[in-house]
């Protein structure tokens, strides 16, 4: 589980072969095998590791759900290591599980913000909601638009500075996650049941007081 807060942004050394090769430096400080480690967004497991750089095993259905293969060696990528029970939840709750890829359709300077439109698949977009949350290539952002097809985000300068997005172009894909609450209230929404959501139900598991 993590948060969406990047500690740092390494660089990309190779991917093939089911492998990705990382170089880094802050994440590394107490690193150790089998350790989790959100890359760009995605969660993937430590099998090697030097003084410098780690090496994840990545699976073809990662490769298929994310903007890995597109990026090329030297790319930025954000890095973030897995949540303690000590750690402050700084953004929201991220799984690194990637629901898929957007793309960038545009960026637009407002003031001292950028707003980065991304278009997507429909099956994620039903998940996204203004002033709701969403994690981009790992970062947690909030939403401040959406439509049909695509949704907005406003970055402040630090996110854009102390991540990869301001080396992403109109065109670039960036890795999404959405918000994992919205799923699970989805999927209890739609489960069949012979009762139903009524008031007593919602008074028998705290969500109405009941007046009698």
């Amino acid at each position: 589980m993590f948060t969406g807060i990047i500690e740092e942004t390494g660089k990309l050394k190779s991917l093939g072969g089911g492998r990705i090769t990382i170089s880094a430096k802050k994440i590394l400080a107490d690193i150790n095998i089998g350790d989790s480690i959100a890359v760009n967004g995605i969660c993937l497991t430590v099998t090697s590791f030097g003084g410098d750089f780690f090496t994840a095993d990545v699976m073809p259905e990662t490769l298929r759900r994310t903007s890995l293969e597109n990026l090329p060696a030297g790319s930025l990528i954000n890095l973030e290591r897995a949540l303690t029970l000590s750690s402050r939840l700084g953004g929201h709750i991220v799984s690194g599980h990637i629901d898929g890829a957007g793309k960038i359709i545009d960026i637009t300077a407002e003031k001292n913000a950028v707003l980065i439109k991304v278009t997507a698949d429909k099956e994620i977009i039903r998940y996204i909601a203004v002033k709701g949350s969403v994690a981009l290539d790992g970062i947690s952002l909030t939403v401040a638009d959406v439509d049909e097809n695509s949704f907005v985000v406003s970055l402040i300068p630090h996110s854009m500075s102390e991540t990869n997005l301001h080396t992403k172009k109109i065109g670039s894909f960036l890795n999404i996650e959405t918000d994992i609450i919205a799923k699970y209230v989805e999927r209890f929404v739609a489960a069949p049941s012979k009762q139903g959501i009524t008031y007593d139900f919602l008074t028998r598991n705290g969500f109405c007081t009941n007046p009698g």
